[in-house]
């Protein structure tokens, strides 16, 4: 079933629809969904290593767009929208050390989360809940998200097709790994922070 939708994924990454997917998934991973944008930039990126940078900014651009939705969602929503979505993540009991650390050291924090595989909308609404400086949170978002998406993109521009063969022969491997850096940032989240 893996390879079925790895396959699907790469010919729709070829579409003109899947730069608008991958848009909508970058907005949405900085404010209020849990898939991260890679899941689309990469077999993009696999399929057409020639956009590969284009896909970066598009991620770059629309998380930093998001990134103002989650602070917004701090800022303005936070008691309606969003302490329901950190009890929906599990990630209330830890929420209040969180935002003092960002209170104390946001730049750091938000550089951090931004580029880390780890769920960038806690930090978001962190942020927005506390009131940090917009010019913080955009800087630390473009510098951290661009820097996760600009590697990306840069590693499979130049190993593409050496990037594909690879991930053809161990997809299996590459899942559980991702999936376990994905369900460990939820944990580093939850327990660690």
């Amino acid at each position: 079933m893996l390879r079925r939708l790895y396959d699907w994924t790469l010919a729709r990454a070829a579409r003109p629809s899947a730069e608008k997917w991958l848009a909508f998934i970058s907005f949405a991973d900085s404010s209020f969904f849990p898939v991260p944008p890679d899941i689309m930039q990469i077999p993009m990126s696999i399929a057409r290593p020639e956009r590969a940078l284009r896909y970066a900014a598009v991620s770059t651009v629309a998380s930093v767009a998001g990134a103002l939705l989650g602070y917004a969602i701090g800022a303005l929503l936070f008691e309606t929208v969003g302490q329901p979505l950190l009890h929906f993540y599990g990630y209330e009991a830890k929420f209040a050390e969180f935002a003092a650390g960002v209170k104390r050291d946001g730049f750091l924090w938000m550089l951090a989360f931004a580029f880390l595989p780890i769920p960038y909308k806690v930090a978001t609404i962190a942020a927005g809940s506390i009131y940090l400086n917009i010019g913080t949170l955009l800087l630390a978002s473009l510098l951290g998200r661009g820097g996760r998406f600009f590697l990306v993109a840069f590693v499979l521009r130049r190993y593409g097709a050496a990037a594909q063969r690879f991930i053809d022969k161990y997809l299996h491997s590459l899942a559980l790994v991702a999936t376990g850096l994905f369900v460990g940032g939820f944990v580093v989240v939850r327990y660690a922070i």
